[in-house]
């Protein structure tokens, strides 16, 4: 993968040279490594999944809400990213779930996106999910389309319990199954009495869920979407300098109110840093939930679509895509290459150039 990122759009990739139709400049364009860890190679990712997330926007508020898991787990995450990565998903789901089917509550079903985020600002641990969450759902017998209240989902002091409650019951039922490895830091956690006593420590913490202000509808939705879903740990912006066996790059001090800082790291700990996010292979770090899962999925929202007196069409065609533009069909061709040297001519391919392999990244 570090190779795979270091040899993006560089010679070892190979590429293409190209030639200006106006002042006759030649350049070489080298291709990228697609890989999805890599900054750079994000773009063309986010904007076809974005058209394909129009579709599924209601006309409705919606809210976001984070689930944290404690810094306590991390050991024991590091040696088991894929099966408690995914008891993540499975917890806040369940959370959501418990209070939105509760007629007390809400008494319907929601529709949920989630994404997965590991890193804190400084590429430190700290995993989170991230759930963009409709402001109201669809009854069980699909009648009746019911308003969540305006200014909040659930209350987060009443949510938080039952995410710990969702987590540790399926901490102990993958313990229970032989489905948990205990290596490094959290080896000794493997017996019997240690295990008792983590899992006391993880119910006496709080653990943390928190809910950021509404959405006004899904156009802010898609404009939050855009630039968030396809995030890795840090991107090429955030970096200052790379030189001298040392990596500098800025970051936001949370505990100084948001201040902008830099942080200066030894090349290698930077690298063990950036390694301790690359997810398991195929692991799907984005996924959708209740009215959103994939089975039934266009009934469902055809359904609240008409509840809320919109067609589907309607529902879209207002939407803006990332550059403000009407939303296509499918993804939009992409525009011409223009010239760096004079800024207008058109680039043109003269050559195919072969990967060259043996370079060092």
């Amino acid at each position: 993968m570090l190779r795979a990122i270091a040899q993006c759009r560089t010679a070892a990739l190979g590429g293409q040279s190209e030639v200006c139709e106006t002042c006759g400049v030649e350049q070489i364009g080298y291709n990228s490594c697609r890989n999805r860890h890599c900054s750079k190679c994000q773009g063309a990712a986010r904007a076809k999944w974005l058209i394909a997330e129009q579709a599924l926007l209601l006309p409705v508020p919606y809210f976001h809400l984070v689930f944290t898991l404690p810094h306590l787990l991390t050991p024991l995450i590091r040696v088991n990213q894929r099966v408690l990565y995914t008891l993540l998903f499975q917890a806040a789901l369940q959370t959501l779930q418990k209070f939105a089917r509760d007629p007390d509550h809400l008494g319907a079903e929601l529709g949920i996106t989630a994404v997965l985020h590991t890193w804190g600002q400084t590429l430190t641990e700290h995993v989170h999910v991230h759930c963009i969450v409709t402001g109201g759902g669809l009854t069980a017998d699909g009648t009746q389309w019911r308003p969540s209240h305006p200014r909040f989902l659930f209350a987060v002091e009443a949510l938080s319990p039952v995410f710990r409650g969702k987590y540790l019951a399926g901490l102990r039922r993958l313990r229970k199954q032989h489905r948990l490895h205990f290596a490094g830091e959290s080896a000794a956690r493997a017996e019997a009495e240690a295990w008792t006593t983590f899992l006391r420590q993880l119910q006496d913490r709080a653990w943390v869920v928190y809910a950021k202000p509404p959405w006004g509808g899904p156009a802010q939705v898609l404009k939050y979407l855009s630039r968030y879903t396809h995030r890795v740990a840090i991107s090429n912006a955030r970096l200052v300098f790379v030189g001298d066996g040392v990596v500098r790059f800025r970051y936001k001090d949370y505990a100084a109110g948001g201040a902008a800082k830099i942080m200066e790291l030894r090349a290698e700990e930077f690298l063990r840093r950036f390694l301790l996010h690359i997810v398991p292979p195929r692991f799907v770090r984005i996924r959708h939930f209740g009215l959103l899962a994939n089975r039934a999925r266009p009934e469902k929202l055809a359904r609240c679509r008409h509840l809320l007196a919109v067609v589907a069409a309607a529902a879209t065609s207002a939407l803006p895509t990332p550059n403000g533009e009407p939303p296509a069909a499918g993804p939009a061709p992409a525009a011409p290459a223009r010239c760096p040297a004079c800024g207008g001519g058109p680039l043109r391919v003269i050559a195919v150039v072969a990967p060259q392999r043996g370079i060092p990244p």
